[in-house]
């Protein structure tokens, strides 16, 4: 129920006004304080047309708005104050969602369009750190926002799956490598012969040579190169597919660096062929003055392809097999430069859909204060730190319940929940301290928090055994339930917003909200005492249960109905 929108009508239709209902829209308003109603309505615009102060209209128009919809209409200085009809509107609200379950709040913005969206994306043969949590887990969430919105999400995993890196691999396993080792423990293996090649090239220079002459090779096809290639990739998607496991992240597709090899002559003629690319000492570039943009660099000097040809390359490739109303990049702010040049470039080949490009931002995972670094020691693997939150909650559930069954079930839900819930619950451009402490506090804004409350409501609808929706014919009238009841009306209108900023942390401000008006209601309402309200309590308590569920689904966070 867009109960704005009904309110919006209202007026319209009483009072005739010259103003379309999608301004009146516009300009109703929540109040701060719940003693001013629920809705109100500002008589400044009026004052011109009706030639009469705010105040004085809105002491006129109160009396001409009274409706079923209101227990009262008031003014209040320039404004027209409405308090909904609370058993009314409950009544409604609540009905409307268990009737349709998770289906509530599902909006058809997008009208099943595709939307392709770039995110996680680590590098193969190197560790899945907590840097790379940002961005799986905020892709995540919008994926699952947007499929909520009626467009269809394309998951894409751009590995890092190319570049002179790997011939520094291929060097340092052919020369001191143990296939039994890497088969073993593929990242750790990889990663540790990747450190050594450096340090053993400190003293042997020649060792950067045969990197490059390997990646020489790898580019050319040599057969010994690509299988090597090859099975470190595998080797590493089968250890990131752990993770992604644990985190219940699925992908559309792998598609990687090393998928655009063979796109990329193409992209380079199709500038050259417009007159863009220029040379500009020694390298090719397309110059961006007209933005105040330094020029794109499209080959080096000595030809080598960088990453904004590969990703013009992706962009083209996407639109065509995807034709996508939007294409999403969850990566971090520092990359910021790199997409306007990006759609620039676009723009400037005649690609009308350049503008359809969004660039998620995000900022970066701090320990210490400091950004995290493998150089400086001051890596956080995320595996480690998963195992870590699932153990803490393991041994929460044991002292807590420990005749709860499926405990390690549970414990995985509620471990992986607060490390993700503990990225959402922040603003993405936000910087985040790494706290594994302040993840699992089952008190305060955290996944487990919510997690709590949700199996506190499927607890309480155990207990009452069966009730029927056929007694539910009035609404609740009390203010500790109207809170709650408030809340469960704003879920769409969340959802709505999240959707269209790309920002899964006004889902987690709405569960926090809702969790804490909840748990309000629940702390002084005697919810399974017999009389005539306690079919509306129970199913009140429904409504809370499926609209938690679904609010941490869209997440990607799961909702044990006990713990």
């Amino acid at each position: 129920m867009n109960y704005r929108k009904m309110l919006a009508e209202h007026i319209s239709t009483r009072l005739q006004l010259e103003i379309p209902t999608d301004e009146i829209l516009n300009l109703i308003e929540a109040p701060k304080f719940p003693e001013h109603g629920d809705l109100a309505f500002p008589c400044f615009r009026l004052a011109k047309s009706m030639r009469k102060p705010p105040a004085e209209i809105a002491r006129q128009l109160s009396g001409q708005l009274q409706g079923d919809l209101f227990e009262k209409v008031s003014p209040a200085g320039p404004y027209v104050n409405f308090f909904l009809n609370k058993a009314k509107v409950s009544y409604d609200v609540i009905s409307e969602i268990i009737s349709k379950k998770d289906r509530y709040g599902e909006l058809m913005i997008g009208s099943g369009q595709n939307v392709p969206i770039d995110m996680s994306s680590p590098n193969i043969a190197k560790p899945f750190s907590m840097g790379h949590l940002r961005s799986t887990v905020i892709g995540n969430a919008i994926a699952n926002i947007l499929q909520k919105c009626g467009y269809t999400p394309v998951r894409i995993n751009h590995l890092g799956d190319w570049g002179t890196q790997f011939g520094k691999l291929i060097t340092a396993y052919t020369a001191w490598g143990d296939e039994k080792k890497v088969t073993e423990n593929p990242i750790k293996e990889l990663l540790k012969l990747y450190v050594e090649f450096h340090e053993k090239a400190e003293d042997n220079p020649g060792l950067e040579q045969q990197g490059r002459d390997w990646f020489k090779k790898l580019e050319d096809g040599d057969d010994a190169a690509l299988h090597l290639w090859q099975w470190f990739r595998d080797e590493s998607l089968k250890e990131f597919n752990k993770i992604y496991d644990l985190l219940d992240v699925r992908f559309d597709s792998y598609h990687g660096e090393a998928f655009y090899n063979d796109k990329m002559e193409d992209v380079v003629k199709m500038i050259e062929a417009k007159g863009l690319l220029e040379e500009d000492q020694g390298a090719m570039v397309v110059k961006l003055d007209e933005e105040s943009l330094p020029p794109s660099l499209i080959k080096k000097s000595d030809g080598a392809t960088l990453y904004v040809t590969r990703d013009l390359a992706a962009a083209i490739y996407r639109h065509r097999m995807y034709d996508f109303a939007q294409a999403v990049y969850v990566v971090g702010g520092e990359q910021t430069l790199h997409f306007k040049q990006l759609k620039l470039v676009l723009k400037k080949l005649g690609m009308e859909w350049a503008d359809t490009i969004v660039h998620v931002p995000f900022g970066m995972i701090l320990k210490d204060g400091k950004k995290m670094s493998t150089r400086k020691g001051k890596l956080v693997l995320l595996e480690e730190v998963l195992a870590e939150s699932i153990h803490l909650a393991e041994t929460n559930i044991l002292h807590k319940n420990p005749n709860l069954k499926n405990k390690a079930e549970v414990a995985r839900q509620v471990g992986v929940g607060a490390v993700i819930f503990h990225d959402l619950r922040h603003e993405r451009m936000n910087n985040i301290e790494f706290s594994l402490e302040e993840m699992l506090k089952f008190e305060g804004e955290t996944g487990p928090y919510l997690q709590y409350t949700h199996a506190r409501a499927c607890s309480i609808l155990r207990k009452a055994e069966t009730f029927s929706q056929a007694d539910f014919t009035e609404g609740l009238n009390d203010l500790l339930s109207w809170e709650v009841i408030k809340r469960l009306i704003d879920f769409p209108k969340s959802i709505e917003r999240a959707c269209l900023n790309y920002e899964p942390s006004v889902i987690s401000k709405y569960l926090i909200d809702l969790a804490q008006s909840f748990n309000s209601y629940y702390g002084n309402v005697r919810i399974l005492e017999e009389n005539p309200e306690l079919s509306a309590r129970l199913q009140l308590v429904e409504a809370v249960a499926i609209v938690l569920k679904e609010g941490l689904n869209l997440l990607g966070l799961a909702a044990p109905a006990e713990m």
